[in-house]
């Protein structure tokens, strides 16, 4: 996907080509990022004028229409898990996040919306990934959540994305900004493919569809495939009964998404126990998570494991618990 964009970042025109890619460099993230901040190396010495000075540019181009754009900004750092060559948890790691991850992610996110568009143009049948705004039931319940802490949303709005930006970027360095950036996640639908266009509510974008990751997502792949059909790349594009399929095609992509998640979740949870098996009566920080008439829910700061603390176990004080 080749795009031309302003100096605004406005994208002014976008075209597809079937075409092989030769990696001249191979950089990784980090190496990009040392050159731009002066510490090139012999690789990169001969690209930062000619490559990466010019690329950064084109970000800074970029993420001046994101910041107009106003697309959701949640602070959830990835957590990762370093395995001994026995498959067991040495430590776990919060890489930093570089301008280099976020420039990439930055042209793969204008990348979608082109295909979305270019497949409108020529009328071919698509998958999209959804995601509509959260539910208003779950705007309520975030609403009185929020009233505990003495913070409130917009009344009266149609909630957009830039609402809980305003939220998130009033509680940045408070000691419950974890806890509200995890309680507004959970707010949000869940993404999801469909063959009929519902908008991308986190990326406050009219159409999306996953086109930039063909090896690891079939999603990607049968865009890919509308694609060649679309242009007449070849004759290895979508079939009629692939499109005849679309809807469960979308739904059976979508359920295997939510399963791979969940082993995801469940893996490291098995395994982040594993490590702390060993550790009883050892201290941690953490943080309360959530509270029921049983006891709290506490996140380790450290591993980011949750655990449960039952009331009996609190001492000899006295509780009440209340909801409100």
């Amino acid at each position: 996907c080749f795009m031309v964009f302003d100096k605004s970042g406005t994208k002014k025109s976008h075209r597809f080509a079937r075409a092989v890619m030769r990696s001249a460099a191979k950089l990784s993230y980090e190496e990009a990022q040392a050159a731009i901040d002066g510490r090139s190396n012999a690789k990169t010495d001969v690209l930062l004028e000619g490559v990466l000075k010019p690329l950064w540019k084109a970000y800074g181009a970029l993420m001046k229409a994101r910041e107009k754009r106003e697309p959701l900004e949640l602070d959830l750092p990835e957590r990762k898990l370093v395995l001994d060559d026995k498959g067991k948890v040495l430590r776990v790691v919060t890489p930093l996040r570089l301008d280099a991850h976020k420039l990439i992610e930055e042209f793969m996110i204008q990348a979608n919306p082109s295909a979305a568009e270019e497949l409108e143009a020529k009328k071919t049948p698509q998958l999209y990934r959804v995601h509509e705004p959260p539910s208003e039931e779950k705007v309520r319940a975030l609403s009185m959540f929020l009233k505990t802490l003495d913070l409130s949303l917009p009344h009266g709005q149609v909630m957009k994305p830039k609402h809980f930006n305003q939220l998130l970027e009033e509680v940045k360095g408070k000691d419950y900004q974890n806890l509200v950036n995890d309680v507004v996640l959970r707010t949000q639908a869940q993404a999801a493919y469909a063959p009929i266009n519902k908008g991308h509510f986190g990326l406050t974008l009219r159409r999306y569809s996953h086109f930039t990751s063909p090896i690891r997502r079939y999603a990607d792949l049968i865009v890919h495939r509308a694609l060649i059909s679309a242009l007449g790349f070849g004759d290895d594009g979508l079939s009629a009964d692939d499109i005849s399929r679309l809807t469960e095609t979308a739904e059976m992509i979508s359920d295997a998404e939510r399963r791979a998640m969940a082993a995801e979740r469940e893996t490291t949870d098995r395994l982040i126990a594993a490590h702390l098996a060993g550790q009883t009566g050892a201290n941690f920080r953490g943080r309360i998570g959530g509270v029921v008439g049983a006891g709290l829910f506490i996140k380790l700061n450290d591993t980011g494991a949750d655990g449960f603390v039952p009331v009996s176990s609190l001492g000899s004080d006295y509780f009440v618990y209340s909801d409100v």
